[in-house]
């Protein structure tokens, strides 16, 4: 790949000048509805063995405890609070994704912000602009890479994640442009990720480290800590050793004029996004046919359905949520698919299992990542032929703003039945009025 000079430049810039007042009200909405959804996923994960692990094994180094982790009474430094956090918030694949990409953009991105909101003075409008901003560069970077990037084997939400935490966090330090190349150039050299851990707690890892590595680099910057002058398209930069001709429009084109967090994607459903039409699918048909037994059923999707998630043997719950055919399965058979169709017992449920040898899939490259086509025949001999172009949740059919509400309700409830999360719904919502952003943290732990 030849250098391109400028484009980590113009990018820095972007995210050095662009004001509170630049930033349009769908946009600041949108950011709203995100971080409303981040709390609901990251209440989910904090409680779950990848994230008891890492916080027993980081709180033996960690030499301070300003910081919160979400859902906990303990406390640690900011750089692993950012990193228990992502990882809580991405375990179970719950997380909000931006379908152009398949980026999960919140997930290594707020726990950057909200750690350092609890080490300076961040207010609510501040914390939404640099979210918008961290947001549009992982995303804008992914673009750059995509569609090639994710089938090599790159966990792009992590890959890219550390770009947005990176300007995120320079936004909220009030870095000028040259520190927010340093910021990224820092970022750059720490991107990893990769999907063969999907399915398994070393997934966390790297999405982890996104935010963690994120907020370092943009406090390295802050002090000083210099890179290079293009580290996303230098001759030897990120873009060129990830090997992708790079989507050049897709990456400097129109900056300010659109945001990608207005066109984000909140799931319903535990699981892979392309895995949601299916669901929508399932679960409408069998609500319609509560006692049909299911002989076959064969689907078509987008060949990123099949891609990720074409495994018909699995064998834990995190597997599973990855896997098309346990998905479709549960719901046939259970009517649900929520996080408990998502676990070992599920798994190892005999009715389940049988269910999914009976699912098979097919590429249909015209059809969108949120769009399926799917044939259910039955012991009466009936074919039951079913379709959806956009699956609930996303940008095309997105979910209620109440929708998204009670999810965070479910989830605080999931581990405190008592667990009273509606100001924090009330705090979300009222964010850019607030003077002190770091109380969303407080108001995540339950009494």
């Amino acid at each position: 790949m030849d250098p391109k000079p400028g484009v980590t430049e113009s990018l820095a810039t972007f995210v050095a000048d662009t004001r509170w007042d630049d930033l349009p009200e769908q946009a600041r909405h949108a950011g709203k509805r995100a971080l409303l959804n981040f709390f609901a996923v990251a209440l989910a994960g904090c409680r779950t063995e990848p994230v008891e692990l890492a916080l027993a094994t980081l709180a033996a180094f960690s030499g301070g405890r300003p910081a919160t982790v979400v859902g906990r009474a303990e406390r640690i430094d900011a750089l692993s609070a950012a990193f228990l956090n992502a990882a809580g918030a991405n375990v179970f694949d719950y997380c909000d994704t931006h379908l152009p990409t398949v980026v999960h953009p919140t997930a290594p991105l707020a726990p950057a912000l909200l750690a350092l909101a609890e080490l300076r003075p961040v207010s609510g409008r501040e914390l939404l602009l640099a979210f918008a901003l961290g947001f549009e560069i992982e995303c804008r970077i992914g673009l750059a890479v995509s569609p090639g990037h994710y089938p090599k084997g790159w966990h792009i939400t992590s890959t890219c994640g550390v770009f947005g935490a990176a300007a995120g966090a320079g936004k909220l330090l009030g870095l000028d442009a040259r520190r927010h190349v340093w910021a990224l150039g820092s970022a750059a050299t720490q991107s990893a990720g990769l999907c063969e851990c999907l399915g398994w707690p070393a997934k966390s890892v790297s999405v982890g480290n996104a935010a963690r590595n994120g907020l370092l680099s943009a406090l390295l910057a802050e002090k000083g800590f210099s890179g290079p002058a293009e580290p996303i398209a230098g001759a030897q930069g990120w873009l060129a050793a990830m090997g992708e001709p790079p989507n050049w429009e897709g990456l400097c084109d129109g900056l300010g004029s659109s945001w990608a967090v207005a066109d984000n994607s909140i799931k319903p459903y535990p699981a892979g996004f392309v895995i949601h039409p299916l669901l929508d699918c399932a679960l409408d048909w069998r609500r319609a046919h509560p006692d049909a037994v299911v002989e076959r059923v064969a689907a078509r999707g987008n060949p990123l359905l099949l891609q990720r998630t074409d495994r018909p043997v699995v064998a834990t719950g995190r597997e599973a949520q990855v896997s098309l055919q346990h998905a479709v399965a549960a719901a046939l058979v259970l009517g649900k698919a929520g996080l408990g169709e998502f676990t070992d017992a599920c798994v190892a449920d005999p009715a389940v299992q049988a269910m999914r040898g009976r699912i098979e899939v097919a590429s249909k490259p015209e059809l969108s990542t949120i769009a399926v086509e799917m044939n259910i025949w039955t012991a009466d001999g009936r074919k039951h032929a079913l379709s959806t172009a956009a699956a609930r949740g996303s940008a095309a059919n997105p979910l209620k703003d109440t929708e998204i509400e009670q999810k965070l309700v479910d989830e605080a409830r999931s581990w405190r039945s008592d667990h009273d999360i509606r100001p924090l719904i009330d705090a979300v919502w009222a964010l850019d009025r607030s003077d002190d952003a770091s109380t969303l943290l407080k108001l995540a732990i339950p009494a």
